[in-house]
């Protein structure tokens, strides 16, 4: 690896039993994890133990070395019951990528860069729209946290790896009177499950759009004025389609 550039011949390969045929043809959405174990070689370890029913496509540890498990024209078990834009097989129609942390650390830089040129390189192959770049709490709120409110989605989509909202005035003044009802709808026209709890699916956007809010506890799964704007934000460009595979 070197910088953010994707140097296939680094990949290791460490092949899981745990997959089968996917049910469409290319996959369009990627996946980020956090592995939640002590070490990398402890999650690989049980990704490949036909036991645990479980698997993704890479592991990268924390050095920035990626591992395949899981060729990406099959369907890893990463995502387990969840949801996204009106998807529920998303096991079938994605990659993951299970990034070696415990949940509670910061990502250090080698293994962001190397996270960024896996995705790009995925993202370029498939064409993925950059809002399918998402976490596990987003498709899975009320069972998942990962990435987790430590992951830098503002960095990665700074390499052109997903979506980060940047509010004009017009999205201020549209959230400003924003109630309950209101971010829910938001919520859903962006692609979180409407059928969730309020509060964990609102949770779950801040993990991955509003992350500032968990260092106050209080603040957690509670609306305030940035995060409406920041959500107004995304549904607007969503629907102006300003990117060309937004």
């Amino acid at each position: 690896m070197h910088g953010t550039r994707l140097n296939k011949k680094a990949i290791i390969e460490r092949p899981s039993p745990n997959f089968k045929d996917r049910s469409v043809a290319e996959p369009d959405i990627l996946i980020m994890h956090y592995t939640a174990m002590k070490t990398a070689e402890d999650a690989i370890e049980l990704l490949c133990d036909p036991q645990s029913q479980v698997s993704a496509h890479y592991v990268v540890d924390e050095q920035g070395q990626i591992y395949r498990l899981v060729a990406e024209d099959k369907r890893a078990w990463h995502a387990g019951k969840s949801y996204w834009e009106g998807h529920t097989d998303i096991n079938s129609r994605s990659i993951g990528i299970e990034i070696a942390n415990p949940g509670d650390a910061v990502y250090p830089p080698a293994q962001m860069n190397a996270v960024k040129a896996l995705s790009r390189s995925i993202i370029n192959r498939y064409n993925m729209r950059a809002r399918y770049i998402i976490g596990h709490s987003d498709i899975a709120p009320s069972r998942k946290q990962d990435p987790g409110h430590l992951f830098d989605w503002s960095g990665l989509s700074a390499a052109n790896v997903g979506v980060w909202p940047s509010p004009l005035p017009q999205d201020y003044k549209r959230s400003a009177n924003w109630g309950e009802s209101e971010i829910r709808q938001a919520l859903t026209q962006y692609g979180y499950n409407p059928d969730e709890d309020f509060q964990t699916v609102l949770t779950a956007y801040q993990r991955h759009f509003r992350p500032e809010v968990f260092a106050t506890p209080d603040m957690v799964g509670k609306p305030d004025a940035e995060g409406n704007a920041r959500l107004a934000c995304l549904v607007r460009r969503k629907q102006a389609g300003i990117r060309k595979l937004w």
